[in-house]
């Protein structure tokens, strides 16, 4: 067991601590600005950098989110973890194809992840349902 003494208090993990806090609350503004933030000051931390990605993912901003996940890959490799959050991006964006090969490279490195299970069944319902614009009408 850990002694609360024992443990050091590092001021850089403070602003990964309130970021991954307000993601969680679904803050996804803040948390952007907290991981941000954290990845200036720890800037060889990936988990830093892919919730920054994923806080990016969540408000729409794919360029940048893109650019967070190349700089994860470029410290760490393409983990599970960052394949299942880019198909999870690429997912939103409705780009099915590109997500279903990032799960699949995903699951390939953890068949058992439920996480990962329930992507791609997100995205076997995702791709049977068509969007249509909004004045589309049937031929008459």
């Amino acid at each position: 067991m850990v002694d609360p003494g024992d443990v050091k208090y590092y001021p850089s993990d403070e602003p990964l601590h309130l970021a991954i806090e307000h993601f969680n609350r679904g803050n996804y503004g803040v948390a952007q600005h907290y991981f941000q933030d954290a990845v200036e000051k720890t800037p060889k931390d990936v988990t830093a950098w892919i919730g920054l990605a994923a806080s990016y993912d969540r408000l729409g901003r794919f360029d940048l989110a893109d650019r967070a996940y190349h700089s994860a890959i470029s410290l760490k490799g393409e983990t599970f973890q960052i394949l299942n959050n880019e198909g999870y991006s690429y997912m939103l964006r409705g780009e099915l194809q590109k997500a279903r090969a990032k799960f699949a490279a995903a699951y390939s490195l953890q068949p058992d992840n439920p996480v990962v299970i329930n992507n791609l069944h997100l995205l076997d319902a995702s791709s049977k349902y068509i969007v249509r614009a909004p004045d589309a009408r049937a031929p008459q």
